[in-house]
C-alpha cells in the first residue's frame, strides 16, 4: 500500500491501493463504453437524477458526463489513489458540480441525511462489508432519499454459480481489485432496509458468451420515508 503523511506528522495508509489492477480497469471501462454499450446503461442509470448526489466508488468518473443538469451537485467518493485522480480530470469535463473526495463505503466522510440520491454503480462487489457500506448509504441519504443502482453479481445455472464461487474463494478478487461475482446485490438492499422500485436484468455484453461477469442488474431503491 502506498503511504501518505496526515495533519498529525504521522503516516497513514491509503485504505485501497490496487495501482496496477486501476489502470487496467481505467483502459477496459473506457472501451466497454462503446463495445458493451455502458454508455448506455450509465446514461439510463442517472436519467432524471435531481438535487444533491453522492456517488460511492466513482472509479475513473465515467458516470459524471451523464448526469443530468438537475442534478445540483455530485460528491465523488473514490478510495483507489489512480483511480481518484482519473476521476477528478473527468470532473472538470462535467457539466455539473463535482466534488472527489478520498473515502471508504463503509465509513462516508460526509453528514447523515445530506443528499437526495445515492449511486451505486459496480461497486458492492468490491466493498469489504456490504451491509455495512449500505447502513452507510441509508445515513448520508434524506428520508425518501433514492438509490440507483448498476451491479454485477450471481446469475445464470448450476455450473456458472459454482464457477462463480470457485473464483472468489481463489483468484479473482487477487487478480480484479478485491471483486466478486457471486453477490448479490438485489438480496443485500432489500436485507439493509431499502425498498425496492423497478429492476431489470441486464446482459453484457448482450450478446455473445455469458461470463462470470455478465450478469448485472440495473434499478432503483429508496431510503424508507417521505418521498
Amino acid at each position: 500500500m502506498r503511504l501518505r503523511s496526515t495533519g498529525s506528522g504521522k503516516v497513514a495508509r491509503d485504505p485501497v491501493h490496487h495501482p496496477l489492477f486501476a489502470r487496467c480497469y481505467a483502459r477496459v471501462s473506457a472501451r466497454a463504453e462503446t463495445r458493451l454499450g455502458m454508455a448506455g446503461v450509465r446514461a439510463r442509470l442517472l436519467a432524471g437524477l435531481s438535487g444533491r448526489v453522492i456517488e460511492i466508488g466513482a472509479g475513473n468518473g465515467l458516470n459524471f458526463a451523464h448526469c443530468p443538469g438537475a442534478v445540483s451537485e455530485v460528491v465523488a467518493i473514490e478510495p483507489e489513489r489512480v483511480l481518484r485522480q482519473l476521476a477528478v480530470r473527468a470532473a472538470l469535463r462535467a457539466e455539473v458540480p463535482v466534488d472527489v473526495v478520498p473515502g471508504v463505503a463503509e465509513a462516508l466522510p460526509v453528514k447523515s441525511e445530506a443528499f437526495d440520491a445515492a449511486v451505486l454503480s459496480l461497486v458492492l462487489c468490491s466493498v469489504r462489508d456490504v451491509p455495512r457500506a449500505l447502513g452507510e448509504v441509508r445515513r448520508v441519504l434524506r428520508p425518501g432519499g433514492e438509490v440507483r443502482f448498476f451491479e454485477h453479481g450471481r446469475g445464470g445455472g448450476r455450473a456458472m454459480t459454482l464457477t462463480q464461487r470457485t473464483l472468489d474463494r481463489t483468484v479473482w478478487p487477487v487478480l480484479s481489485g478485491g471483486c466478486h461475482l457471486s453477490r448479490e446485490p438485489v438480496a443485500a438492499l432489500r436485507e439493509a432496509g431499502f425498498e425496492l422500485g423497478p429492476y431489470r436484468e441486464v446482459w453484457l455484453p448482450e450478446k455473445g458468451p455469458r461470463l462470470p461477469t455478465s450478469y448485472c442488474v440495473l434499478g432503483t431503491a429508496w431510503r424508507p420515508g417521505e418521498r
